[in-house]
């Protein structure tokens, strides 16, 4: 039987049809999986880290969300690997990277990482011997794209010239930041509020506690109170979970004119879990004891604990020059650390020794009253919980701005004519509640 040709130019368009479906799907699964093979919007991200750490060979390895370029070098006093990176958001727990017990024979003695500069992130490798960079690159895999860090043990010369010409090179390249806080022009006094560390620099680490965000939680409550005042102009050093250097944030206090500047940290003891309680310190020559020598040693080392190589002190003839200036501010300080110490005590627990006094690098301005509280011990459990606690920071915060408003009713609510601050006329909390 002859076919139809109805029939026959039916069966050719139901197989056109057939055709431009097929096609259809091969486009749609096609344009899928292109998307999925896309790198996700935003920065890249490190969402995991594994360490094999022997004592001649060690390596690192970061899974990232895309490949990363990165770049390296080495410093030494202490001996550091510093491997740059563009922007990266770390997604890892700080506390990975923890010097461990009994890993006195490998290479890395510890590592950290964060934000260190505007779009630029950083690793930063403790080394317990000297060692060199084998390579650190990313090894591109469809599957996961990880960063390897890998280091060889070498020899203390080769490692020091290393460090030496990685000195040169940051010399060279060396370009202060401008300052995030501009001097505005005001009858208030400026106020800036300095959380501590930020970035690759954590702080302390202990009871499940970070240091930099500890901090930095008390500090955005404090600031909040003293601007919903109306009384003063107020800023923080760092907006964010950002490193900035101690120089940076002393140049903060001095750029925006600051009447007061109040860096907030908290400290840790792993040794001594006993010791509790808020400390007020100013900056001083000279230690007045063994713990204020020790915490201001510790908190001098963020620039390091960041791949910050140390520069040099500023010399002798600026400090004689600010001489009798700095001696005013040092009065100022103590002053206001005696009345932050006697509103403290109202709502927080105090140290046993609670004003002390040390060579703070972040207190060196000669023309800003500066003080640094240690809010507490994150190695001591109740004080770890305090610091953990909203309810806790509230209330002390509310003590520290009592203080402060304490301390500018004696100084003048301008600066246009101060009165002469006496400790005694500060000394009595209970009056201005």
């Amino acid at each position: 039987m002859a076919e139809h040709p109805s029939g026959a130019s039916l069966s050719a368009s139901a197989k056109l049809a057939m055709l431009l479906v097929s096609l259809s799907f091969v486009a749609l699964f096609a344009t899928r999986g292109a998307a999925e093979n896309q790198p996700p919007a935003g920065p890249a991200a490190a969402t995991a880290v594994k360490l094999e750490n022997g004592p001649d060979l060690a390596r690192l390895t970061f899974d990232v969300t895309r490949p990363v370029a990165a770049t390296f070098f080495v410093l030494s006093t202490p001996d550091r690997i510093v491997v740059d990176l563009p922007g990266t958001d770390f997604r890892i727990d700080p506390r990975v990277g923890a010097p461990k017990p009994g890993n006195d024979k490998a290479l890395i003695a510890s590592f950290r990482f964060g934000h260190f500069a505007p779009d630029k992130s950083r690793i930063v490798v403790d080394l317990a011997t000297p060692a060199r960079i084998v390579r650190a690159q990313t090894v591109a895999n469809a599957a996961q794209p990880r960063l390897v860090i890998e280091l060889a043990r070498t020899s203390r010369a080769a490692f020091d010239a290393a460090a030496r010409d990685s000195l040169l090179a940051a010399e060279a390249a060396d370009t202060e930041r401008a300052s995030p806080v501009k001097q505005e022009k005001s009858a208030l006094p400026f106020i800036v509020i300095d959380p501590g560390h930020g970035g690759v620099d954590s702080g302390a680490i202990d009871n499940g506690l970070v240091e930099k965000n500890v901090v930095f939680d008390f500090a955005k409550l404090l600031a909040a109170k003293l601007k919903a005042s109306g009384h003063y102009k107020v800023a923080m050093t760092r907006d964010g979970d950002v490193f900035l250097s101690l120089a940076e944030r002393v140049r903060i206090a001095q750029d925006s004119g600051a009447a007061l500047f109040v860096s907030i940290h908290a400290d840790s003891i792993s040794d001594a879990a006993n010791v509790a309680g808020a400390t007020v310190y100013t900056g001083s020559d000279h230690a007045t004891d063994a713990e204020a020598a020790r915490t201001a040693e510790q908190e001098n080392q963020a620039d390091a604990a960041a791949g910050v190589a140390a520069k040099d002190a500023a010399n002798g003839v600026s400090d004689i020059l600010a001489d009798l200036t700095r001696q005013e501010t040092r009065t100022y300080s103590h002053v206001f650390a005696r009345t932050l110490v006697n509103y403290w005590k109202v709502a927080g627990r105090l140290n046993k020794n609670p004003e002390r006094a040390a060579g703070f690098r972040v207190l060196k301005a000669p023309d800003v009253p500066s003080v640094l509280i240690e809010l507490g011990y994150l190695s001591n459990a109740e004080d770890a919980a305090c610091l953990n606690s909203p309810g806790w920071r509230d209330q002390t915060s509310s003590r520290v701005a009592a203080a402060i408003d304490a301390f500018f009713a004696v100084r003048g609510s301008t600066f246009g004519a101060e009165k002469q601050p006496t400790a005694t006329a500060l000394d009595a909390p209970a009056q201005a509640k």
